[in-house]
């Protein structure tokens, strides 16, 4: 179990069936979101270009209790965000949706990402006047799409506006008071994606949300692509497309849910496939394979199918661990040790290959040898479905900073004497590319190999990431 948090998860969806209420399926939508970000969520509907909404903290049923979805009225078009906790203290105001009036209306937005040049763009839109309520991207983006409206004759032209002046990573969607759009960076590096039901179309960060809709996947939203749906259909702005692209290699690893498929390749093929590679690169003789939940759990099946060693539950996860529960003032063994549990049956006396995401900090792997030994393991040895994490990532993962980073300092010898291991191995840069061998996009790996594919330097000096980074 990684110590990062989750990415946000976004939603939209554009009504064309009248039998639909689209509260109901923002709501489903954002319980398939929820692994993206348990801090808070939110959902806005469009009612005859009037939007109402709500926002709240928790997650998807505390945020969002009956009797505020009853205040939200089945409309045309709905937006619905989750929120993961980025660095700081995360206030109201920095909840989402984000609701404003511009020329054009009312106008909502919703957003996984980070704009690398927000320092840059909230300073120059403060020095011409402009009145922040938060310190989130997405207020800097309606910002821009607003003061662009003003010479635009449509909203497409107004929000490809402004997109010529963003830097970043980042998946938005947005409506209009009459149209549902849909934006992902030019490097493709946070996922979007689009889907139908019946005749509505969706938009959301995976695709499982589509399987727990009951809809159907239609594509993933290209790199630097914007579509954008109204009572004519759906359309595709492309001029953005064609450049490099870079796309999160942790969705993969980590934020996805195994049953999403991301840029086409199969979160769950992925996951064994990097299991199946540590098995081949790191043998060892050994009782049991087990992973640690959630996302170790598919790679520690591909290593038991790859070597042969039989796989088996040893770690088990309390999945009910509410906001309430984070935020009480507890060390952070004891929090550790509520969370996860050694299945003693499984692992006592056997000599026990244990595969996780990645590593960060340590405290966490060192956490799990522990359990598995106090449970009576012989040996513990692990292996890790990623490379050493030696940089933080400044595109939105909210990583500790760098010299947090166990790998930035040790060795993997000195790793696995510090975590207690007998035997530690990781994935090689080199296997990533082969982890999404079916993608037609190229990956960013910048926490592995520290080559961001963006300039990052504003993000890392500027005072609104001064405790992310």
């Amino acid at each position: 179990m990684a110590e990062l948090h989750d990415e946000c998860g976004v939603f939209g969806i554009y009504k064309k069936d009248h039998d639909l209420d689209i509260v109901e399926e923002t709501y489903l939508a954002l319980y398939a979101l929820q692994h993206r970000g348990e801090i808070g969520a939110g959902m806005a509907v469009n009612n005859g270009g009037k939007i109402v909404h709500y926002r709240g903290f928790g997650v998807v049923p505390e945020a969002l209790p009956e009797k505020e979805l009853a205040r939200l009225k089945n409309g045309q078009i709905a937006l619905g965000h989750v929120k993961y906790a980025s660095g700081g203290a995360v206030g109201h105001e920095n909840l989402a949706p984000l609701v404003m009036s511009y020329s054009g209306g009312q106008l909502a937005l919703c957003m996984n990402g980070v704009l690398t040049n927000f320092n840059t763009l909230s300073r120059e839109l403060k020095n011409r006047a402009a009145i922040f309520q938060s310190d989130s991207d997405a207020e800097v983006i309606a910002y821009l799409i607003a003061r662009a409206s003003i010479h635009a004759d449509t909203i497409e032209e107004a929000v490809q506006e402004a997109i010529r002046q963003m830097q970043g990573a980042y998946a938005i969607v947005l409506m209009s008071p009459s149209k549902l759009i849909g934006v992902r960076d030019p490097m493709g590096i946070r996922p979007l994606c689009l889907g139908r039901m019946g005749n509505s179309y969706v938009l959301a960060s995976e695709s499982c949300v589509f399987d727990s809709m009951g809809g159907e996947f239609l594509r993933d939203v290209q790199p630097g692509e914007m579509v954008v749906v109204d009572s004519e259909g759906l359309h595709s702005y492309t001029d953005n497309c064609g450049g490099r692209t870079a796309c999160c290699v942790f969705e993969y690893i980590f934020f996805s849910r195994p049953d999403s498929v991301v840029d086409g390749v199969s979160v769950d093929v992925a996951r064994q496939r990097a299991g199946q590679m540590l098995a081949k690169h790191y043998p060892v003789e050994a009782d049991v394979v087990c992973g640690v939940p959630d996302c170790g759990r598919e790679a520690a099946i591909g290593y038991a199918m790859e070597s042969g060693i039989p796989y088996a539950t040893g770690i088990i996860k309390n999945k009910y661990i509410g906001r309430a529960f984070n935020n009480r003032k507890k060390n952070a063994e004891y929090m550790m040790r509520i969370k996860l549990n050694a299945l003693k049956h499984n692992v006592e006396g056997k000599r026990v290959v244990v595969v996780d995401d990645s590593i960060l900090k340590g405290k966490t792997s060192k956490h799990i040898v522990d359990l598995l030994r106090q449970a009576g393991a012989r040996e513990v040895h692990m292996r890790i479905a990623s490379p050493p994490f030696k940089n933080p990532c400044c595109l939105n993962s909210d990583t500790t900073a760098k010299e947090n980073l166990i790998a930035a300092s040790m060795t993997v010898e000195e790793m696995c004497t510090d975590i207690g291991a007998d035997s530690l191995g990781f994935l090689s840069v080199e296997d990533l590319r082969e982890l999404v061998k079916e993608s037609k996009f190229s990956i960013c790996d910048a926490c592995f190999t520290g080559n961001y594919p963006l300039d990052v330097s504003d993000v890392s000096r500027g005072d609104k990431y001064s405790q992310k980074f």
